[in-house]
């Protein structure tokens, strides 16, 4: 594995190998905490609860000023098992229903016991959010969505109910989305963000950011070095940077990165050095989509990605693990997201390759089509329809029910950037495809269209719609699109212990005092993506983080009065 000092970070978090000392009383400490958290995303913010509530003296270090990728995100947490949204919408699920489904989702990510603690605790850790005061509700959209209408808070949000296949277990909603306008992951971070400036014994510190670890002869981590923009002047103006460039990334990204460079030089120029002791240190900084050197070495096909977070995704996180002897897994694992649903029309279409075969079935999950289109057929795909789904398409984003980002960028595809021919033979040249494979692949489409059975992908048959009402079009679907940007999230991370979130070693030990959550660790998201599962995680390894961290600090407050005795 190459290491974190070889990597080229251009605007990234500067990290250092680990300051390693004799005698840690001899260190000339500027502050001193129990728990340091690395990171004020939802699982900095959870670990921080859940570190304080057992007593711990938090100090929170954030970058920037809280929020992270989960504070724009959708606000959906994956949860199931029997949560009382899913029965007053009339559902029926259990741990073990929802087990089964995850398991292929997860695969081996994490262990089976884990994922099924996980499932079996689902129900408590909606509780425990609404313990803090966050709202869910159990309206479910009429049809499967990329993202829910306002009115809508309970939805499939991922490959549950897709196909017709005989299931043992009945599908179940979970994706649970945090009641709020729009998007609404921001509730759900401000909501957190309450509950921490409500505990006494959590302090944050903003403009900063961890560069470097402080361990003991042993490798023990005691504390770290971090770098706060000077109050004042420079920090105004590090705050101001930051808002420009998350508000310039989805329209010019080009320019929130020459404004990340400047973010970056005044972070060297004006940091100061603050040196932090700490019983246990926890790592939530998120994963490295923003890392461009990070995703050439580990996952190169997917730079033509649009990427999906904030400037705070620099994997900064994970470099400080490996600083200190730990070791990553599953970081050629992103998740593209290539939605075509809604228009719910679109999903009745056919997506094939750059040489016209079909690869997928159409009606999955957003993340499971982008996963194929990405990983099989090098990110490249068209979707094909006819004239009558084009005109249902176009009807249904003219209504006004769906979001502007889906129905802005479905409009101008349809409108103005598609290929458009009378016959199959034509549309094959107008794209680049080979017209016998493009014709075979639409024929055989037709035909388990109009007998209702899908044998090549197991589509359900509510979804099939023979594409015979010339003229036909194809829409470019594929990764590179700037009008049809496909969004990605990094999800590998450091190797974790599955119970207390410990940070391990090459050696699979614990490296003592360091632990790591959310996208900077290895975790049930690791291995494919669904709506709500990266949230969730956030949530649940950032309590157990916490929770572990601070009995850290209870074993070496017993320990020193043992001493002392």
């Amino acid at each position: 594995m190459q290491s974190p000092s070889s990597v080229p970070q251009e605007s990234a978090t500067p990290v250092e190998t680990p300051l390693v000392v004799d005698d840690p009383a001899c260190v000339r400490w500027d502050d001193v905490c129990d728990v340091l958290v690395a990171g004020y995303g939802a699982a900095g913010a959870c670990a921080a609860l859940e570190a304080a509530t057992a007593g711990a003296k938090v100090r929170i270090v954030e970058r920037f000023e809280g929020g992270g990728a989960s504070a724009k995100s959708g606000g959906v947490v994956y949860a199931g098992g029997g949560t009382r949204y899913q029965a007053e919408a009339g559902y029926s699920d259990t741990p073990e229903a929802m087990f089964a489904y995850l398991q292929q989702e997860v695969g081996d990510a994490v262990s089976a016991a884990t994922l099924k603690r996980f499932c079996a605790g689902s129900v408590d850790m909606l509780r425990w959010l609404e313990r803090l005061g966050v709202r869910f509700a159990a309206s479910v959209p009429p049809r499967k969505t990329s993202y829910p209408q306002n009115r809508f808070y309970l939805y499939y949000s991922g490959n549950e109910a897709v196909g017709d296949a005989v299931r043992e277990h009945a599908p179940a909603p979970r994706g649970h989305r945090v009641v709020g306008d729009g998007m609404s992951g921001r509730v759900l971070y401000d909501t957190l963000r309450c509950a921490v400036d409500a505990q006494p014994f959590i302090d944050t510190m903003c403009h900063a950011s961890v560069r470097r670890l402080i361990t003991d002869r042993s490798g023990r981590v005691i504390g770290a070095q971090v770098w706060q923009v000077a109050p004042g002047r420079a920090q105004r103006a590090h705050r101001q940077l930051a808002r420009w460039a998350e508000r310039l990334h989805n329209g010019m990204p080009a320019w929130a990165d020459r404004l990340r460079a400047v973010l970056h030089r005044v972070e060297q120029r004006d940091g100061r050095l603050i040196t932090i002791k700490a019983d246990a240190v926890v790592l939530s900084t998120g994963g490295f989509i923003f890392n461009r050197s990070m995703v050439a070495h580990y996952a190169p096909r997917y730079l033509p990605n649009w990427r999906l977070g904030t400037t705070g995704c620099d994997g900064s996180g994970i470099r400080l693990g490996l600083s200190a002897g730990g070791v990553a897994q599953r970081l050629e694992r992103v998740s593209a997201w290539r939605f075509i649903n809604p228009p719910y029309a679109w999903a009745q279409g056919c997506v094939v390759d750059h040489n016209g075969e079909r690869f997928c079935n159409e009606e999955v999950y957003g993340a499971a089509l982008g996963h194929a289109m990405c990983e099989t057929r090098d990110g490249h795909a068209w979707l094909i329809l006819d004239a009558r789904l084009v005109k249902l398409a176009l009807k249904e984003c003219l209504r006004g029910k769906l979001w502007a980002f889906q129905s802005v960028p479905a409009m101008l595809l349809m409108l103005a950037g598609r290929k458009r021919a009378r016959s199959l033979a034509d549309l094959a040249a107008r794209i680049g495809s080979d017209p016998a494979v493009l014709e075979r692949t639409i024929n055989a489409y037709n035909l388990g269209a109009l007998n209702g059975i899908d044998r090549a992908f197991g589509k359900s048959a509510a979804m099939l719609q023979p594409l015979i009402y010339g003229p036909y079009y194809a829409i470019d679907i594929s990764s590179d699109s700037r009008v049809f940007p496909c969004p990605s999230i990094t999800l590998g991370g450091l190797r974790v212990d599955e119970t207390t979130n410990a940070v391990l070693s090459g050696q699979g030990t614990p490296i003592e005092g360091l632990f790591a959550a959310g996208r900077a660790a290895c975790g049930l998201a690791s291995n494919h993506y669904v709506s709500g599962l990266s949230l969730a995680d956030c949530i649940w390894s950032g309590r157990q983080a916490g929770r572990a961290a601070a009995g850290v600090v209870l074993a070496n407050t017993a320990h020193s009065l043992t001493e002392t005795d």
